[in-house]
């Protein structure tokens, strides 16, 4: 085989699905070196389906002596497996990944030139092993910034009080005023606009609003606008801790507990995944936790949301393992995620890794 010309070799594998492909990069040095050659990666990153994972952030009591090699776990739903992506080929120490898109990873890492915790946001693709850092930003963004993406490799970091947008025009970071009335909860990017949860209520009592900004205005106006209709009547009030998941298209999900009455410490009595079409401004009902289910979470004050279009994952303390909302077949199905790598306190974050092999731009 070793004898045939590389555009054949090329030509045979780029036929394979991805997963196939990863694997017959072990087989031997010359079938790693044909399928990591940059020539083979500009064909196949347009041409081979994307594999549809979920990946975890490392805890963040995570300490920096760890010895073991930094890596990323993802499940692939496909499969029903864990699979571990090393990242040990980025010269940064302590890489915390907290973002994807476009088959590329974003992380913070620490600068390996200093001594301090001077945090870098880098991007990378474990696939094919490249990386490039980003414009310095420090470590305050990281700390109390979140870090969104979408599919033509615009970054935002935002805050409560500023927002900094990266286009990978001129090499810098542009900076604006955010304006909010809170503190943004699980904001997205969806297409042109940013969508955030903020709280509008007293020290008491939350209340929640839907607040958006198209990247345009947040450039020239930084005008936030709260999103609200007569006829959605007390959908905001009837979710208790409610958080943002991107949806598929131009839709948008909203997941919280479903309070069982008006009260001020009303207990909940399932997870409700509510879903807003941004063209027509309605909402529907996308998923309700089965009960059985939600019996695993009523125990725990506390619990964490994340995935985006067809596939939410719900994860709480003690709890050991992740509970999966998948809607990708159209028909939606609720099942458990067991073997949950790590031993941190149940409360896992993430985001949908759609893993391809995608040259850095």
């Amino acid at each position: 085989m070793e004898s045939l010309p590389h555009d054949t070799l090329q030509h045979i594998f780029s036929s394979l699905p991805l997963r196939q492909i990863m694997i017959c990069r072990s087989v031997s040095k010359h079938l790693n070196q044909l399928l990591t050659s940059s020539c083979f990666i500009q064909h196949i990153s347009t041409n081979s389906p994307p594999l549809h994972l979920l990946a975890l952030r490392p805890p963040h009591h995570r300490h920096h002596h760890v010895s073991s090699p930094p890596c990323l776990h993802a499940f692939d739903p496909e499969q029903s497996r864990w699979l571990r992506f090393t990242l040990d080929f980025l010269p940064f120490r302590s890489p915390h990944p907290v973002a994807s898109s476009s088959g590329l990873i974003y992380l913070w890492g620490d600068s390996p030139d200093s001594s301090d915790s001077n945090k870098s946001l880098l991007v990378c693709n474990p696939l094919t092993r490249q990386f490039r850092a980003l414009p310095q930003l420090g470590s305050a963004w990281s700390r109390h910034g979140s870090v969104l993406v979408d599919s033509a490799s615009r970054v935002m970091v935002l805050t409560e009080l500023a927002a900094l947008y990266f286009s990978g025009q001129g090499n810098q970071w542009l900076k604006f005023s955010s304006n909010l009335p809170s503190k943004p909860r699980s904001p997205i990017l969806v297409r042109d606009s940013v969508f955030a949860l903020c709280d509008v209520g007293s020290p008491w009592r939350s209340q929640w609003k839907l607040f958006a900004c198209t990247i345009s205005k947040l450039k020239s106006s930084q005008t936030w606008t709260r999103l609200e209709k007569h006829e959605w009547g007390d959908v905001f009030d009837i979710l208790k801790r409610p958080r943002l998941v991107r949806g598929n298209g131009n839709r948008i999900l909203m997941v919280g507990g479903l309070k069982s009455s008006f009260s001020l410490n009303s207990s909940c009595s399932t997870i409700l995944i509510l879903r807003l079409d941004l063209d027509s401004c309605e909402w529907d009902e996308a998923g309700r936790m089965p009960v059985d289910m939600f019996k695993c979470f009523q125990e725990s004050s506390k619990f964490k949301v994340f995935g985006a279009g067809d596939r939410v994952c719900f994860s709480a303390k003690r709890l050991g393992r992740l509970a999966l909302w998948d809607n990708s077949s159209g028909n939606a199905e609720w099942q458990w995620i067991d073997g949950v790598p790590g031993s941190g306190d149940g409360l896992c974050r993430g985001f949908v890794f759609e893993a391809r092999l995608t040259p850095l731009p």
